[in-house]
């Protein structure tokens, strides 16, 4: 499905991309069936569909004429595709442009006969956008289906010249896990609002310690745009900032499934009308959303018994009202669709749903989101969701139980919440690396609880900020962490549960709770 070979070696990468996206596009490829490639230990691996990120301003950058044998992959991600069993999408960088990108997979190191080519997806950013200059990233994306569920594999990324079988790349290779077949134990991460800084390597390395399936970034992913409006006008932006965040984020999201919302510092308004135009040419996520190519965050997959949905909160957000109404309602019909279809599905007990802004916070910053009250928070109390994550507020919080907006049941640290007679509980997981914001309230955490009957918040309504009162904001801590969530499937009759952390960058545990369901 790449270029041939007989093109290739005249062609530059950009190029090669130009070509492939005139030839394929991800609806016909999906239409049209995937084309088997080969076979290892009893699954195949073959390339997906490609997303077509809306880049007008793109344009060929370098001449392939760098020698392939001096050019090093960095910032490999992975993602699940659709179906978390048998599909990963594994993508990469590189610094310059390359010849004839592609990926090497086996079930062991040292077999990585099969190789299949990559799509690039080449980004220029020209001069006179914010600081960058005239900058071209090149980015490279290999979709991986007919795999194995709950198998390890190996595999490596390169080009002409660099051949990650070679045995002196062997430091290079990389493995993942898809997920398994059927409901077992397993461990999820989350947080939102990480940037590039050394707390945000603190956090990644504490991550990785827990072991975890698939992680959850809410949104403000590497904040080239830090002015974070959602357009052209945005002062400070620089596409380089991705280059470093990449390379920071790689000893993750190399193996474990680095799953992104898109928040308000996401919408980069120069390379498309919704602005996700550069998150396209970098991710490649699910496609099973109401609209892949205006809504490419908006996606849905299962791993065991939990459903996860990532929604784009920048269509129904009024205090960042870039994207507002972008998706004209579609995104909250399907939101419906798959909550009802999850709640009929007997082999589901949990259902997450992580987004960039917050349905319930208290941060003195943006606190609470109006947007999201009135479209989705209905929708989670009417099919009982388990656990919303949000970010945006570079805080930790987390609510009582609420529905109708209201405490419906005080939940203490170590307490436990039953969804479907209690309601929902909010986590504001945004401290994962940029500068921390303040509460109105003193900070009440493990160890530290200092219970208040109220305090004093707003949210931003359709018309501006209206201040509020509030007496769900239980656990309120100031400094990084991130969110450790296991999950324990239950037979039937029996509570599955989630065991919900907070854990800080010092690896102190700030928060935990219980959530409970009767496994069907």
């Amino acid at each position: 499905m790449g270029v041939p070979e007989r093109l290739a070696e005249r062609m530059s990468m950009a190029e090669q991309h130009a070509y492939l996206r005139a030839r394929f596009s991800r609806r016909t490829m999906i239409r049209g069936g995937a084309v088997t490639l080969g076979a290892v230990a009893g699954g195949a691996f073959v390339p997906g569909a490609t997303a077509q990120a809306a880049t007008p301003n793109r344009r060929p950058g370098g001449t392939g004429t760098v020698d392939g044998a001096l050019v090093a992959p960095f910032g490999r991600h992975l993602a699940y595709g659709n179906d978390p069993r048998t599909e990963m999408t594994v993508s990469w960088q590189v610094p310059v442009a390359v010849h004839r990108p592609f990926i090497r997979v086996g079930a062991h190191p040292w077999d990585l006969s099969h190789r299949i080519d990559a799509e690039p997806r080449p980004l220029h950013t020209p001069a006179g956008v914010g600081a960058s200059g005239d900058h071209t990233q090149y980015y490279m994306h290999a979709r991986l289906t007919r795999l194995k569920p709950g198998r390890t594999y190996y595999y490596g990324v390169g080009h002409a010249g660099f051949d990650p079988a070679e045995p002196h790349l062997a430091g290079t290779l990389g493995t993942f896990t898809t997920a398994p077949s059927r409901s077992e134990p397993f461990t999820f991460t989350a947080f939102g609002d990480q940037g590039v800084s050394y707390h945000g390597l603190a956090n990644d390395a504490l991550i990785l310690a827990q072991n975890p399936a698939f992680h959850l970034h809410a949104g403000d992913i590497a904040y080239g745009d830090p002015a974070g409006q959602g357009k052209t006008s945005d002062t400070g932006f620089d596409s380089r900032v991705w280059d470093q965040f990449l390379y920071q984020t790689e000893s993750v999201a190399k193996q474990v499934p680095w799953m992104v919302a898109y928040g308000n510092h996401d919408m980069e308004a120069w390379y498309s009308p919704n602005g996700y135009g550069g998150e396209q040419a970098r991710w490649e996520l699910p496609d099973n959303g109401p609209d892949a190519d205006n809504l490419p965050g908006v996606y849905t997959f299962v791993h065991g018994n939990t459903a996860v949905i990532s929604l784009d909160a920048n269509d129904i957000s009024f205090e960042i009202p870039a994207n507002l109404g972008i998706s004209g309602g579609t995104q909250t019909r399907w939101l419906e669709r798959w909550l009802k279809k999850y709640r009929a599905d007997r082999d589901i007990d949990f259902v997450v749903v992580f987004f960039h802004h917050c349905a319930y916070c208290t941060s003195t910053a943006h606190a609470s989101e109006g947007g999201v009250r009135d479209a989705w928070v209905p929708l989670f109390e009417k099919y009982t969701v388990d656990l919303v994550i949000n970010g945006h507020n570079h805080v930790y919080e987390r609510t009582d139980v609420i529905k109708g907006g209201e405490v419906t049941k005080e939940l203490p640290v170590g307490g436990t919440a039953h969804p479907e007679t209690d309601g929902v509980v909010y986590v504001t997981a945004g401290a994962a690396g940029k500068s921390l914001y303040a509460f109105s309230a003193e900070q009440s955490y493990e160890g530290h609880e200092k219970d208040v009957e109220s305090v004093s918040s707003f949210v931003t309504v359709d018309g501006g900020r209206q201040s509020e009162t509030v007496a769900w904001s239980r656990v309120r801590y100031l400094d990084y962490s991130f969110l450790r969530v296991d999950v324990t499937p239950a037979s039937r009759g029996r509570l599955s549960t989630l065991k919900v952390r907070g854990i800080a960058e010092t690896g102190e545990t700030v928060d935990h709770f219980t959530v409970a369901r009767r496994a069907r």
